[in-house]
């Protein structure tokens, strides 16, 4: 029997040693494992069935909210009064996105074309398409500024021109028509006259460039050689850097095209993208963690400094002329129209533009951007990218349409494009990036418990196995004595 049990230690010790081994082996090895499986199924691969469909066709659902600024007092805006504006809105569009002319290169990197539709959404919206809304004339008002300096007698002639097409300083229209144009005889006679001078050629609307059009020839890092480049932009319309800006650092294109990024993120990584519609490279950073419906994410939104003119942050010096902080001059990409990007309602900005306006309650929550991103796979889970489109105005003699209007950035709209994961998609990768990660965690504890319990259960079964054939000699000795006593005293007395 003692046999047996020491045999049985010995292989309850080897199993244990084993099963610890194993345990600490995973513990190790284990995350390389799944960080070389992320790699994997990350790269821009066709073999990569469905990382490449999601890459190519994106299956979030994204949407784009529009909000107008509705001028409530146009007749007294244009005797020089503070405007004062009512938000209308939102008026809801989904926003399709599909990659086309997709070719690989043998610098490990990819071309494409994304194209963008917008349908709208009733169900999601506020009002109809067929609202009518009072905003700033970007025709009339924005020209006028154009013509500041141009000589007394071309003003005039200016003036005279929009008298002549029946266009004055303000449009109260629909919103189907200021969002994807109307037909206008001034946009007609421009495009004529002056090919180049407006932004499209046919009908004149806030949006009318975007919709069924897309957002020009990018060439990204598939990641293949380097998982640190995958998605970043390699050209775009075959630039390496702009052209509209004044400083080498402020015409760099940087980051990605704004829809992944790459993994293995920390605290510290930033958020970089280039976005053609804003004409220049923007950067997040890192706020806050969080999880959504059980996936662990990190916040990054927009630094102040994102939008600070050149006197409160000098490397956007270059994006310059500037105005207060909070302000991107887009003229030099459209047009040179007298146009502002901002943050919604002027969020983050330099408070003093709110003392022009009436009727804005910038918040955190309802007018900051921000994304969602799952750091281990540089994948977002929420993402809410919201910005205002303002026009700068102001009287300008010669042109009667300007009136007395006060020097003022006056917002006209502003739009979030937001989308977020659900669905099949959410249930996917919260059991590919979640739970398998952690069965993994659980698993490797598991193994190393239970093989130090089998080896200190050998190392106790080995010991007991000595110490009973101890305790049965003892035994055996002390009644050896007892008795052998008992027999020399039966001799003595017989």
């Amino acid at each position: 029997i003692t046999m047996n049990k020491s045999k049985l230690a010995i292989g309850l010790f080897v199993a244990g040693t084993l099963t610890a081994v194993f345990g600490l082996v995973i513990l190790f090895v284990g995350p390389i494992i799944i960080d070389d499986q992320i790699v994997k199924n990350l790269v821009i691969d066709p073999e990569n069935e469905v990382s490449y469909t999601m890459w190519k066709d994106i299956p979030v659902p994204f949407f784009m909210s529009v909000y107008f600024f509705n001028i409530l007092n146009p007749t007294e805006f244009l005797a020089g009064e503070r405007p004062m504006v009512e938000q209308r809105g939102p008026y809801v569009y989904r926003k399709r996105l599909q990659k086309q002319n997709i070719t690989f290169h043998p610098n490990h990197t990819v071309s494409y074309l994304e194209y963008r539709s917008y349908f709208f959404e009733p169900s999601m919206s506020v009002g109809n398409e067929s609202d009518v809304v009072t905003i700033p004339n970007m025709l009339v008002l924005g020209a006028a500024v154009m013509m500041d300096n141009m000589p007394h007698a071309v003003r005039l002639l200016l003036s005279a021109t929009f008298k002549s097409f029946k266009e004055g300083p303000f449009l109260s229209k629909s919103v189907g028509e200021l969002m994807w144009g109307y037909d206008s005889k001034l946009v007609d006679f421009l495009n004529k006259w002056f090919p180049g001078m407006l932004p499209s050629t046919g009908k004149f609307g806030l949006f009318s460039e975007f919709n069924n059009s897309n957002t020009g020839m990018f060439t990204v890092h598939t990641g293949k050689d380097d998982i640190r480049l995958i998605h970043k932009v390699n050209s775009w319309n075959g630039l390496t850097k702009l052209i509209y800006w004044k400083t080498p650092q402020c015409n760099m294109i940087n980051g990605t095209a704004g829809q992944m990024w790459p993994p293995f993120m920390t605290k510290e990584s930033t958020l970089p993208f280039y976005s053609p519609d804003a004409c220049r490279s923007l950067e997040l950073v890192y706020q806050r963690e969080g999880i959504m419906k059980g996936i662990p994410l990190y916040r990054f939104v927009a630094p102040k400094t994102m939008l600070a003119n050149g006197s409160d942050y000098a490397p956007n010096e270059g994006f310059c002329p500037c105005r207060q902080s909070g302000l991107l001059n887009v003229s030099s990409c459209r047009s040179n129209a007298p146009v502002f990007i901002s943050q919604p309602h002027f969020y983050n900005a330099d408070p003093v533009l709110l003392d022009y306006v009436q009727g804005l309650q910038p918040t955190e929550d309802e007018h900051g951007l921000f994304i969602d991103i799952h750091p281990e796979t540089g994948v977002p889970l929420n993402v809410s990218i919201r910005l205002q489109l303002n026009l700068y105005m102001k009287e300008v003699s010669g042109i009667t349409e300007t009136g007395k209007i006060s020097e003022v950035v006056m917002p006209m709209i502003w739009f979030e494009e937001n989308g977020y994961m659900d669905g099949a998609i959410v249930k996917t990768f919260h059991t590919n990036l979640v739970l398998l990660p952690m069965v993994m965690v659980y698993m490797q504890y598991c193994f190393l418990v239970l093989g130090l319990a089998t080896v200190l259960g050998a190392v106790l079964l080995h010991y007991s196995g000595k110490v009973r054939p101890l305790q049965a000699s003892m035994v055996s000795a002390h009644f050896l004595n007892r008795h052998s006593s008992k027999g020399r005293c039966c001799i003595l007395h017989g």
